[in-house]
């Protein structure tokens, strides 16, 4: 029977041990990657948000939120979270500022006892097509021969040609996972550094943020997430969370 509550406890952290190998490893290697962003520095979250504890289906749900903000990106969010002993999940999104031509890069690992299920990470585009530099530094990135490719979402129309969508088996496919995704991390750390700021009353800066917001309407549409939140916590507390921190729509450029 599931066990609900009216609202999460900010009380317990997830235990810092005990997630899959790979989702350790591209934790660390994407946290690695923040230090070479301009200016970085804390962005705010409420304490209910940022250490969360639950309990779905009888079993103990974990989640952790760290955010970090800077020039050129408005939000970095890196979640993990853990239910029981079994399914363990990573999810992180950089989400550039409106008025900057950059993509949005997002990485997901889901994993249970058996394994990794699900690995996908891509730089999305927020305009019609991705900026040529951007698209030139994937050109040049390694494409594994993965055993099990994965088919994208009906909503997945949001990502580049780029995007990888994978189920490692083995341990070589994990390490090319996790080589794939720090080249990205490259590529959007060397665009973060190297572009310019536009006028927020650009027409390429409106652009941009019709282009941001498609990419969280449409990343809403993944309805696994809101059902596992409103069974371990409520309706309204899994809106809040989905709605302010997963993918809460960028300012409109004023």
């Amino acid at each position: 029977m599931t066990s609900t509550v009216p609202a999460p406890s900010p009380d317990q952290r997830p235990p810092a041990t005990g997630l899959h190998p790979l989702m350790d490893a591209l934790a660390e290697t994407i946290r690695s990657s923040w230090s070479d962003l301009p200016e970085l520095g804390p962005l705010a979250i409420e304490a209910d948000l940022e250490a969360i504890s639950g309990s779905l289906d009888g079993e103990q749900l974990f989640i952790r939120n760290e955010l970090r903000r800077c020039r050129g990106l408005r939000k970095l969010h890196l979640e993990t979270a853990r239910l029981g002993a079994g399914l363990q999940i990573l999810h992180c999104v950089f989400f550039p500022d409106p008025r900057y031509d950059l993509p949005v890069f997002g990485a997901d690992i889901v994993a249970t006892q058996a394994g990794v299920s699900a690995a996908i990470a891509d730089l999305s585009p927020t305009r019609e097509g991705l900026p040529e530099a951007i698209e030139a530094g994937l050109e040049v990135l390694p494409r594994h021969p993965y055993s099990q490719p994965r088919e994208l979402p009906a909503w997945g129309s949001i990502f580049s040609p780029h995007v990888r969508f994978v189920r490692p088996v083995t341990a070589q496919e994990e390490g090319w996972f996790l080589e794939e995704v720090a080249g990205l991390l490259g590529v959007m750390g060397q665009a973060v550094t190297s572009t310019p700021e536009q006028s927020i009353d650009d027409p390429a800066t409106v652009l941009r943020y019709h282009g941001q917001l498609s990419y969280c309407r449409q990343q809403k549409r993944n309805d696994k997430t809101r059902r596992v939140l409103e069974k371990a916590f409520n309706p309204s507390w899994a809106d809040r969370y989905i709605e302010q921190l997963l993918f809460d729509d960028p300012d409109f450029p004023a």
